[in-house]
């Protein structure tokens, strides 16, 4: 089995799963995700306790590519600051753009979410993959007062 195909299945898998898939009635932000451009839909919710990420999970509709995205998100953002989980905002971020290529530091910063890495080859997927990304960084961005990643 290639890489590509060990990629692709775990997108699969983490597309059907529904492990972070789940409203939080105890979620301390919640803000929600759009791609006008091809309707995935999502809310993410998460629960922070002194600057932790405590618990993540999300909402909503849309394409293998969004879903499977917010799954491993939530699933890596767990147990993190929220300026760890800005800096895993900013790897994936990077490695979607092509900024960052390492592999080695990529597998061990974003884990199974480096399937997303040749996102890029496919222009109109790029939305969907950053679109539970984008989400969290708008939740922190409103939660410190900082700026959102470019």
């Amino acid at each position: 089995m290639d890489l590509r195909q060990i990629y692709s299945q775990i997108i699969m898998e983490n597309s059907r799963s529904n492990k972070h898939r789940h409203e939080m009635t105890d979620a301390t932000a919640t803000e929600r995700g759009y791609n006008p451009s091809c309707g995935d839909d999502i809310h993410l919710s998460v629960k922070i306790e002194n600057d932790l990420i405590v618990d993540a999970s999300f909402t909503g509709t849309g394409c293998a590519i969004s879903q499977a995205s917010a799954s491993l998100l939530c699933g890596l953002i767990k147990d993190k600051t929220l300026q760890q989980a800005k800096h895993l905002i900013e790897t994936f971020l990077g490695m979607i753009k092509g900024e960052i290529a390492d592999d080695e530091i990529l597998e061990e910063e974003l884990e199974d979410a480096i399937a997303f890495k040749n996102i890029s080859t496919m222009p109109q997927r790029v939305r969907c993959a950053v679109l539970a990304w984008r989400t969290l960084d708008l939740i922190i961005a409103k939660q410190t007062g900082t700026p959102m990643t470019e």
